[in-house]
C-alpha cells in the first residue's frame, strides 16, 4: 500500500510543477491532476477490498456445507 502512496506523492509534486510552469488553466495541468485523482481512487479501492476470512474461503470451496447455509427469515 505504501508503494501507491509514494506514487501519489510523486504525481502530486509533478502536478504542482506542471501547473506552475504551464499555468493552472492549461490542459497539461488538468491531465496531471487527473493522474493524481486516478491514483487516489485506486488507493481507496484497495483499502475497501478486504481479504476473505477462513470461513468465507471454506464456503467458497464447499457451498453445500452446513456451516455455509443461508436462511431467509
Amino acid at each position: 500500500m505504501s508503494d501507491i502512496q509514494d506514487k501519489i506523492q510523486d504525481e502530486l509534486q509533478e502536478a504542482r510543477t506542471v501547473c506552475d510552469t504551464e499555468g493552472s488553466n492549461s490542459a497539461e495541468c488538468a491531465a496531471a491532476w487527473d493522474a493524481v485523482e486516478e491514483l487516489q481512487a485506486e488507493a481507496s479501492h484497495q483499502r475497501q477490498s478486504k481479504p476473505k476470512n477462513s470461513l468465507e474461503k471454506y464456503c467458497d470451496e464447499n457451498p453445500e456445507a452446513d456451516e455455509c447455509r443461508v436462511y431467509d427469515d
